[in-house]
């Protein structure tokens, strides 16, 4: 039987990027995250490396290739010249991801409860923005593309990083946190969301 206490604290990373610093979308994302009844235990306004984004995102061989094979695709059927290998055009990504996530100060957030890697990929969206759907973070606020980043050459500007799942996001949580940064505490939400009988709520 799993551990109700387990359950209720499971946790995923979410990152303001760029874009949603520079819109003053912040108090908006934490707004539509925050109303979900999931409980914010860790956050850090700060300028990022290079070096933590290559631990974030830690891609493999295989990936660049496959990804690169993609842009290869996506080249072609706009009639651009092909000038570099697969895994070239694959590493770019990375190397264009963190061009702009380094490109002005990012939110970092650990947000706790019930399902929150789930509750939060939902919230936030499908990766593209054109195609998220309405009512999502990203299908709501920005109408970016990969066809219109591909051609540009760019990061494609979705406003926000979560993770995909639980063991990523564990993993993406301790790039960016120390134990002693994420905390422990009680909100009177939980009460309503966890208290199976709904006790003490009777004056």
């Amino acid at each position: 039987m799993a551990n109700n206490t387990n359950v209720k604290k499971e946790r995923t990373l979410v990152i303001i990027k760029p874009d949603g610093i520079e819109r003053s979308l912040i108090g908006e994302i934490i707004h539509r995250i925050e109303r979900t009844g999931l409980k914010l235990v860790a956050m850090k306004f700060i300028y990022a490396t290079e070096e933590q984004f290559l631990k974030h995102y830690n891609k493999n061989e295989a990936w660049y290739e496959a990804k690169g094979k993609n842009t290869i695709d996506n080249r072609q059927a706009n009639g651009l010249p092909i000038e570099k290998p697969a895994i070239e055009y694959g590493k770019d990504i990375i190397r264009t991801l963190i061009k702009f996530m380094t490109a002005t100060p990012i939110i970092i957030m650990v947000w706790e409860g019930n399902k929150a890697v789930g509750v939060v990929k939902k919230l936030v969206g499908g990766t593209e923005p054109l195609s998220s759907d309405v009512g999502t973070i990203r299908g709501d606020l920005t109408i970016d593309s990969y066809d219109l980043s591909n051609l540009d050459e760019r990061a494609v500007r979705n406003l926000v990083h979560c993770s995909d799942d639980p063991n990523e996001a564990e993993r993406e949580i301790n790039v960016w946190f120390n134990n002693d940064e994420i905390l422990n505490y009680r909100l009177i939400n939980e009460e309503i969301i966890y208290n199976v009988n709904l006790d003490n709520l009777r004056e």
